[in-house]
């Protein structure tokens, strides 16, 4: 793995882990997210699979709320927030991204 990634792991012993793939945490961070009929605000991406993402962002989020986050020069991608705490929320994509694409941000060769 490159150095700028990190694998997260859930400990074992936490009955509430229910994800489907391991999170890498990024080399790229900033992000923007977007609520419907709201303007765009600046986000930080905390970790990434291909089927979701931890958040930081001004916003206030709820569970069951649609947003698109955008990555560095790429189309919005569509998700939903499944749950939020203290200005991080964790979202799950519609569709799981490109795997090109995770690859570029958890290598860190997409730019900011």
């Amino acid at each position: 793995m490159a150095g700028n990634v990190r694998r997260i792991s859930a400990p074992s012993n936490d009955p509430d882990e229910r994800r489907s793939s391991p999170r890498l945490v990024v080399g790229i961070t900033k992000i923007s997210v977007r609520k419907l009929s709201e303007q765009p605000a600046e986000a930080s991406l905390g970790d990434l699979s291909i089927y979701g993402c931890r958040i930081k962002s001004s916003l206030d989020h709820n569970a069951g709320e649609r947003v698109w986050l955008r990555f560095a020069g790429m189309n919005p991608v569509n998700a939903t927030i499944v749950w939020s705490d203290n200005g991080f929320a964790g979202c799950r994509f519609d569709v799981p991204i490109d795997k090109g694409l995770f690859r570029s941000l958890t290598l860190g060769t997409v730019l900011n």
